[in-house]
C-alpha cells in the first residue's frame, strides 16, 4: 500500500556516500560478491526477463551492474548503498531485518518518497550485527514481481568458518499480474455449499492456507525442471542460508537424506537444533549447518508449499555424482506451519530480563469475504499508531482472530518471542514471526531506534488490503 506522502516526510539520505564493492561468490553467480573496500558498487532496480517452465516472463530485479543479485558485506563495514532506479517504475527498497535510522528504512512516504526512474537515493549507516537478511521493494506489488535480493552480513565467526556458504532465495511466481491477482481476491465471495473457492476455507475444514494459486515456485529463480546444482566436496561442511522471499507462501524445508543443525533464524543465533525438516514462513530466514557424507552423492534441498505438494529447491552434488530428475510434486502434501519449532527455539543472546514498560494488545483481524484484512479491526492507514517512548521495554500481544496465518514483521528493531498462548519463555530473536490461526503470541523489544516504523503482515496481499500499522516514538 502506498499512501499519499505526508508533508513532514522528506528523505534524509547522505548524497556523498559510496557503495560497498564486491568479489565473486563461487557457488552461484546469481548472488552477490564479497566486499572490497576501495570498489564502489551500485544496487540497480531494473526490469528484466527470465524463463519459467519454458516461457518468458517480465520481472524486476535488484542487481549490481555486473548482473549479480543483492549484496554480501561485512559487519565491520558501514552500509553504503546507492539505489539507482532503471526499472521504469518508481520504487524504494527496504533493508529487511536491518536497523537503520528510520529515514533510510525504504518505505515509500513513511521513511522517504519513492525514487523515480532515472534517479537514485543513497544510504549510509553502521551495521551492528551479522546474519542472513534480504532486500525488497515496498512499493505497490513489486515484491511479487521479483524486486527482491539477498543481503548477507558476515561477522568474524563467519569469516573464520571452514564451510561452503550457499544462499537459497525462495519465491512464488505467477504469469498473472499481481494487480489482477489482488482484484480477483477482492472480488471473491463466500463459496456455495459444497464448493471451495481458491484461497477460501470450507466450514469445518480448518485453516485457510494459500490465497493464491501460483504457476511456479522458484529457488534462486529456477524451478525443479532445471534446478541449480551446487557442486560440493565429499565430507565438507555446508552453511545453507535460506531466505523465504515469497509474497504469499509458507514452506516446509526438507534436507532429505541429510541432517542439519539450525544455528540462526532471521539472522540471529539460536541454541542449535538438529533435524531434517524445518518450517519457514514468508520473510523469515533460517541458517543450517550441514556435514556432508564422505562419499559421492547428490542431495536435493527441497521446499514444499504448506498444505500442498508443489515444491522447489536446489541440489548439492559432488563432482562425479549423477543428478536424477526431481518431480515438481512431492509424494505427500506438506503440513500446515505451526509453532512447534518456535516453542523450542532459544535465542543465543536474549533480551535482558525486564518488566514491560508498555504493552499493546493487537488483534489480527479480517475475512476472506471481500478480502478485508486489518489490525484491531481498522485497515491501514486509518488505524491509530502504536505509541512507544525511547528507552521503554515494549511488548506486543498478538491475537490472531482469523482462519489464516499471518507472518508479522516489525521494521527497525529486533524483537524476542516471549510467550505463546500465555506461556512465557525466552524464545528466539527475530524480525518476523508467524502467528497461526486462533493463537496468541507475545513479542518484546527495546525501543532503541526512534522514528516511525511499519508493523505489518508479510503476506503481500494481506498487507496491501490493510493489515498494517505503525509504531511511532513519542517526542521527548
Amino acid at each position: 500500500m502506498t499512501p499519499s506522502p505526508p508533508s513532514s516526510v522528506a528523505p534524509n539520505l547522505d548524497r556523498k556516500s559510496f557503495l560497498i564493492g564486491t568479489g565473486a561468490l563461487a557457488t552461484a553467480s546469481l548472488f552477490p560478491r564479497r566486499a572490497q573496500a576501495a570498489s564502489p558498487t551500485i544496487i540497480r532496480a531494473e526490469k528484466r526477463v527470465i524463463e519459467v517452465h519454458g516461457k518468458s516472463a517480465s520481472v524486476f530485479g535488484l542487481r549490481q551492474p555486473d548482473g549479480t543479485s543483492g549484496l554480501i558485506t561485512d559487519v565491520s563495514t558501514p552500509f553504503r548503498v546507492r539505489l539507482e532506479n532503471a526499472s521504469g517504475r518508481k520504487t524504494l527498497v527496504h533493508w529487511h531485518g536491518l536497523t537503520p535510522p528510520y529515514r533510510q528504512d525504504g518505505v515509500p512516504y513513511v521513511s522517504a518518497p519513492p525514487v523515480a526512474t532515472g534517479e537514485s537515493a543513497e544510504y549510509d549507516f553502521p551495521l551492528t550485527f551479522g546474519g542472513t537478511y534480504w532486500m525488497h521493494s515496498h512499493q505497490d506489488f513489486q515484491e511479487q514481481q521479483l524486486m527482491v535480493a539477498p543481503l548477507i552480513i558476515r561477522d568474524p565467526a563467519d569469516r573464520a568458518a571452514d564451510e561452503h556458504e550457499i544462499i537459497v532465495l525462495l519465491h512464488d511466481f505467477s504469469f498473472r499480474a499481481p494487480e489482477e491477482i489482488f482484484a480477483s481476491l477482492r472480488a471473491a465471495k463466500t463459496a456455495m455449499p459444497g464448493m471451495a473457492m481458491p484461497g477460501m476455507a470450507m466450514s469445518g475444514m480448518g485453516p485457510d492456507l494459500n490465497d493464491v494459486s501460483y504457476d511456479a515456485f522458484l529457488a534462486n529463480e529456477r524451478t525443479l525442471d532445471d534446478p541449480q546444482i551446487v557442486r560440493v566436496e565429499p565430507g565438507g561442511r555446508v552453511r545453507l542460508r535460506i531466505i523465504n522471499g515469497a509474497s504469499a507462501s509458507n514452506f516446509a524445508l526438507d534436507l532429505g537424506a541429510l541432517t542439519g543443525q539450525l544455528i540462526a533464524v532471521d539472522g540471529h543465533a539460536v541454541a542449535p537444533l538438529r533435524g531434517s525438516t524445518f518450517p519457514i514462513a514468508m520473510a523469515q530466514r533460517i541458517d543450517l549447518r550441514v556435514q556432508l557424507p564422505r562419499g559421492q552423492g547428490a542431495f536435493p534441498i527441497l521446499a514444499t508449499l504448506e498444505g500442498e505438494r508443489a515444491r522447489t529447491g536446489i541440489v548439492l552434488a559432488t563432482a562425479h555424482a549423477r543428478v536424477a530428475k526431481i518431480a515438481t510434486l512431492a509424494a505427500d502434501a506438506a503440513p500446515a506451519l505451526g509453532l512447534g519449532l518456535e516453542h523450542q527455539l532459544r535465542g543465543a543472546k536474549p533480551l535482558a530480563p525486564k518488566v514491560a514498560d508498555r504493552v499493546h494488545r493487537i488483534d489480527l483481524t479480517g475475512t476472506m469475504e471481500g478480502y478485508q484484512w486489518s489490525l484491531n479491526g481498522t485497515p491501514y492507514p486509518h488505524a491509530e499508531p502504536f505509541h512507544v517512548a525511547a528507552g521503554e521495554r515494549v511488548e506486543l500481544v498478538l491475537r490472531n482472530t482469523t482462519m489464516m496465518s499471518h507472518p508479522m514483521h516489525l521494521h527497525g528493531h529486533v524483537f524476542q518471542v516471549v510467550a505463546i498462548d500465555g506461556r512465557r519463555f525466552s524464545g528466539a530473536r527475530r524480525d518476523t514471526v508467524l502467528v497461526p490461526p486462533k493463537t496468541a503470541l507475545t513479542i518484546a523489544f527495546d525501543a532503541d531506534n526512534p522514528g516511525t516504523w511499519l508493523f505489518h503482515c508479510h503476506n503481500l496481499y494481506h498487507m496491501i488490503s490493510g493489515m498494517m500499522g505503525t509504531v511511532v516514538y513519542d517526542r521527548a
